[in-house]
């Protein structure tokens, strides 16, 4: 193996797949191993996540310029870990969490850590002359995730849609992977028939999916999809003063009225899967909606963990919830993702690893799946190269893996296996 020193280290501007800008980090080892991160954004982004450092100038891209994140990487990170060795990744990410000393990396930004901190994994592996997920890996790292396809956008991921932002098919009968992602495209295009033949409109929302107007209800969707559904309220958008705002609907419910209307909702519909059921903070709530509903299907946390060890060390406290969305830029480096998915294993908490709405041609997130043996994956719909890109790689991953290579289906459902 060549040396595994970091020789240079530089960034730049580039643009994610809403056309808004995000930051690419380019490194080269002492061996000459070269490798380049893209980081993701997000739109409907929790309160406790780490900071995503925009340069506010309102003359240039409307104020989300991530021209200080670039010189951050290069003026301040470039200097201090130049020499490092990129194998380290845990010395690396401390030292990188150090350096910004702060508790949610304001200082330097989640932005430009991430960046360098996926850069590095991605040249350490090129070095060994490995794919990432083997190099990442403690194992044998051979379970493909099951993929929850967002098929109908709503919320702040589209315009006059559902309130409610994700409506997700869910392939868990498939045998393979591959034949996983034959099903969801085979929906997502009957989709498409059914909204055409009822006059709907058949554009797509941030992460692919269709975004139908004139939706009469948020239940609408549900009766379009029927098919193993899975939810993504992202409740946070609609919590208003102590309730949640159904716009479309002209009604507000409290907690316990929301808990009823999933309730409702999964004894209706197939249903295995809510994510972001209630808001952030709403932990009451959330207790509430897991003693209800956890042990019949899985009840994922995203706004409300952020991929915190922390908030999620609580959230298996109070039992507020069954599992977790993995985001590796709402922490804001590789090693704190992988402690918080090894502290999701150890409490029996199902794991998701998950795009963002403001997306890359950056597949890192497909290999961290394989990699951690997470089982579930989430990175859109079924259009848009920014999403199929990760799923084209898991069937890459797939096909190098042979035979080895296990598809959990119904098993990375723990909490849901009558679905």
């Amino acid at each position: 193996m060549s040396d595994t020193k970091i020789a240079s280290l530089a960034a730049r501007e580039i643009l994610d797949s809403r056309g808004d800008p995000t930051i690419a980090v380019d490194i080269e080892l002492a061996g000459g191993a070269r490798a380049t991160a893209m980081v993701p954004s997000g739109a409907s982004t929790g309160a406790h996540e780490a900071v995503e450092l925009r340069d506010g100038d309102k003359k240039r891209y409307r104020g989300k310029g991530v021209r200080k994140a670039v010189r951050n990487v290069e003026g301040t990170i470039a200097p201090r870990v130049i020499g490092r060795d990129a194998m380290d990744q845990r010395g690396l990410d401390e030292a990188l969490i150090a350096l910004d000393g702060t508790p949610n990396k304001a200082k330097l930004g989640a932005n430009a850590i991430l960046g360098v901190s996926l850069a590095a994994a991605r040249a350490a592996a090129a070095a060994k002359g490995v794919p990432l997920y083997r190099h990442l890996a403690t194992d044998g790292a051979a379970t493909l995730p099951v993929p929850l396809m967002n098929i109908l956008n709503g919320g702040k991921h589209a315009t006059d849609s559902a309130d409610m932002q994700e409506f997700m098919v869910v392939p868990i009968g498939a045998p393979t992977f591959s034949e996983a992602i034959r099903m969801g495209s085979e929906i997502f295009h009957a989709l498409k028939d059914v909204l055409h033949e009822r006059g709907m409109a058949t554009g797509v929302g941030d992460e692919g999916g269709f975004a139908p107007s004139g939706l009469a209800t948020n239940e609408q969707p549900l009766e379009l999809m029927l098919a193993a559904i899975a939810l993504d309220p992202a409740a946070t958008e609609l919590y208003r003063d102590g309730d949640y705002a159904l716009a479309r609907e002209q009604r507000s419910l409290d907690s316990s009225g929301m808990v009823a209307l999933y309730a409702d909702w999964t004894g209706r519909y197939p249903i295995v899967s809510i994510e972001d059921g209630l808001a952030e903070d709403d932990w009451a709530g959330w207790k509430k909606l897991t003693a209800a509903l956890g042990d019949r299907i899985q009840i994922v946390g995203d706004d409300l963990f952020v991929t915190s060890v922390a908030r999620l060390e609580r959230g298996i406290r109070e039992k507020a919830a069954n599992a977790i969305l993995i985001k590796v830029n709402q922490i804001g480096t590789l090693t704190e993702t992988i402690d918080a998915v090894a502290l999701a294993k150890r409490a029996g908490f199902a794991t998701v690893i998950s795009h963002r709405s403001g997306e890359t041609e950056d597949t890192t997130i497909a290999d961290l799946a394989v990699a951690l043996g997470t089982g579930q994956i989430k990175t859109g719909s079924l259009s848009r190269t920014d999403r199929v890109a990760k799923y084209n790689r898991l069937m890459e991953i797939e096909r190098e893996l042979g035979p080895r290579a296990r598809y959990p289906g119904r098993d990375a459902f723990p909490r849901s296996r009558g679905a």
